[in-house]
């Protein structure tokens, strides 16, 4: 049994796992709003986990939960990670990005994947072999939607829509269906590209907005499970291994 702490652009995840599966899951704006010591209480057999962070340090979380009595692995470029990786700039390599990836192949058993995570960025990434690859980021719904009413004088800010139209026959719709549908097309393309080049590639969605695509584009896995978390859950479980193998 893991805690998993996974600090994202928006907001900070707290989960327990074990064996894959999300016991518990806590969403929270500042780290102090999680009680750990409740945590503790509530699941005694907790003592490891692993804090990770595309936003900031993982310094002052990982000192917090060492005086709670954790044990703690701090996700980092040189922490070992159970897949190949041949990006070439892995210092600049987002965390969630890999442990996505790690989850895909660990978890979910595809060796040959696009995993595209839907957040404030879209990243696509490509796992060939079992190995990390390397992908692509761009803008997410959320994030489109809001600079097009940032830098405009008069667009209003919308919000995602599960409604599928050709063309939008007002300036809302007409927002709403030219970020989803562009978003659509744009991962589309991706697939239609590298299926040509791998007939095995499976595609994986995952992230907070993912649901609103998976209806929209064909052949597509909803990863149900928090993917990053129950990756960096493997990426703890491998590091414990290694270290009960050099003891």
């Amino acid at each position: 049994m893991n805690l998993v702490v996974d600090i994202g652009n928006t907001l900070i995840k707290v989960a327990v796992v074990e064996s894959d599966e999300v016991l518990f899951m806590q969403q929270a704006e500042v780290i102090g709003d999680v009680d750990f010591d409740l945590l503790r209480e509530r699941f005694p057999s907790l003592c490891r986990a692993i804090v990770a962070s595309t936003a900031f340090s993982t310094a002052d979380v990982a000192a917090l939960l060492r005086e709670k009595g954790f044990d703690v692995l701090e996700m980092t470029s040189l922490t070992p990670v159970p897949i190949g990786n041949i990006y070439q700039s892995p210092e600049t390599l987002g965390v969630d990005r890999l442990a996505a990836a790690v989850a895909a192949v660990e978890v979910m058993g595809c060796k040959d994947c696009l995993v595209v995570d839907f957040g404030t960025a879209i990243t696509i990434d490509l796992v060939e072999g079992g190995v990390y690859r390397g992908g692509n980021i761009s803008p997410g719904a959320r994030t489109r939607f809001r600079a097009l009413h940032d830098y405009t004088g008069r667009l209003p800010e919308c919000t995602p829509t599960d409604e599928k139209l050709e063309y939008g026959s007002t300036t809302s719709q007409a927002i709403e269906q030219g970020v989803m549908q562009g978003i659509t097309y744009e991962i589309e393309g991706y697939i239609s590209h590298f299926s040509a080049q791998n007939v095995k590639i499976t595609l994986i969605f995952t992230g907070g907005e993912a649901k609103y695509f998976v209806k929209r584009i064909k052949n597509a896995i909803f990863a149900n499970c928090e993917l990053v978390i129950c990756g960096l859950n493997r990426i703890l479980e491998y590091n414990a291994s290694i270290e009960q193998t050099n003891n």
